[in-house]
């Protein structure tokens, strides 16, 4: 693991942006169509402006999310949207997305459906993540009804989140999944996170600091 400290912000966004550009450059070398796997939420917005710019075959990318919302695409709580307005344009509308949301009732009616789109494209060439002041990554929340079965070893592609606070229900790659990125990074802002970080990151119980299921090999990137 490597720990990157910036001098502010909007440093860390563009220099953070380069670097996945500049995986996935390399991963481009290697392989016909490579995958990449990013946050929703706030935090990656810039990055993703800068990052629709950069000068790659985007054709031959494939973008999914970490995790998602259990809502229609138009939904100002979707994840979809945020890429779809941010990431997913310039040169990176050429990129084919591959959605975790399908039209249903309840995520566990699409799971079989959505995972077997994604499952072609693993493991993940380039994967950013954030995290919470609770330590979560992705929808692997502490206290959430399968966060047991998404950390096992043998778990699924997908699973289906149901998190305390929550207000609907999430889709979320499980944590072999994320962890088995060929490149992994991992954003996170201020102090509060920071604080929680230190703690995830000598916390031998993934129930308690989920984040630490994925952070083997990552770089880490914090700017207060």
């Amino acid at each position: 693991m490597k720990f990157i400290e910036y001098a502010d912000r909007e440093m860390m966004m563009i220099d953070l942006a380069n670097v996945l550009a500049g995986d996935l450059e390399q991963a481009l070398l290697q392989a016909g169509t490579v995958s990449l796997v990013v946050p929703g939420g706030t935090t990656p917005g810039p990055i993703f402006d800068y990052l629709c710019a950069a000068d790659l075959d985007w054709s031959r990318v494939r973008v999914m999310l970490s995790d998602e919302r259990w809502v229609p695409e138009g939904s100002e709580r979707s994840n979809t949207r945020l890429i779809r307005e941010r990431l997913l344009v310039g040169r990176a509308a050429a990129a084919t997305y591959l959605p975790l949301y399908a039209r249903a009732e309840k995520p566990e009616e699409k799971l079989s459906e959505l995972a077997q789109a994604i499952t072609p494209h693993l493991p993940i060439s380039v994967s950013l993540l954030g995290m919470g002041a609770d330590m979560h990554t992705a929808s692997l929340f502490p206290g959430a009804d399968q966060l047991a079965r998404a950390l096992a070893p043998d778990a699924p592609v997908l699973v289906a989140m149901r998190a305390p606070g929550a207000p609907e229900p999430r889709i979320t790659l499980s944590a072999p999944v994320l962890d088995g990125a060929m490149a992994k990074h991992l954003v996170i802002t201020g102090a509060e996170k920071r604080a929680a970080f230190e703690v995830a990151k000598t916390t031998t119980d993934p129930m308690i600091a989920p984040v630490s299921a994925v952070m083997n090999g990552a770089t880490i990137h914090w700017a207060a």
